[in-house]
């Protein structure tokens, strides 16, 4: 991943306003207040690529940034009860519209707090990623709210929480530390990697 070359490209606000899929695309979502800026902005090092709000369901747009072979993604956050009803129902509306569209999904981040039970909003979104064939990994962050034996606790707890699925790779990620980070940077160029490595297997086949 080249870190040096990450700037913001678009933002849409109802799926008739997303832009053209034409790399592929890692994709953050996450509800309200999980951490998903701190994380995309430790991903790429940059202080305020993504906006911190401490007001819970500000960011109402899906959000591009171009990083280097990939479009990065954010998704709005989910969850927040504090939102009009018209705006649960646009951001549903862009959600769906960004999903059902033929886009080159490489890989979508899933973030979940650490510290609490994955939220039914969590678990629906899961289960969409699994009953859709959408790759994903789940990315545990405020890993450094917990002290160490806090933290297996909820390991070992996330192990029957998350049980009904198999498979999934779990990436504990402290912001403060920036742990977590170089392994999700790798998986993030793996996908990437396998993705181009694919369309050059199909042109050739073509």
């Amino acid at each position: 991943m080249n870190i040096n070359n990450v700037k913001f490209e678009f933002a849409a606000g109802t799926s008739s306003q997303l832009p053209p899929s034409t790399k592929p695309e890692i994709v953050f979502s996450g509800r309200s207040n999980v951490g998903k800026s701190s994380l995309i902005n430790k991903l790429v090092n940059r202080k305020a690529l993504a906006r911190v709000s401490a007001t819970p369901g500000k960011t109402a747009t899906i959000n591009f940034f171009s990083v280097d072979r990939f479009h990065l993604v954010d998704l709005p956050g989910y969850g927040y009860a504090k939102v009009s009803r018209s705006e649960k129902e646009r951001w549903s509306e862009l959600m769906e519209g960004y999903f059902a569209q033929d886009r080159n999904f490489c890989l979508v981040v899933q973030i979940v707090d650490i510290r609490h039970k994955p939220s039914a909003d969590d678990m629906h979104m899961i289960n969409f990623l699994v009953e859709n064939g959408f790759p994903f990994i789940i990315v545990l962050t405020k890993k450094d709210k917990l002290k160490k034996t806090q933290y297996l606790k909820r390991m070992e707890e996330l192990k029957t929480e998350l049980g009904d699925f198999e498979g999934i790779s779990l990436f504990p990620f402290s912001a403060l530390s920036g742990e977590g980070a170089e392994e999700i940077r790798d998986v993030i160029d793996e996908c990437v990697d396998d993705f181009y490595s694919t369309e050059r297997t199909e042109d050739t086949d073509e």
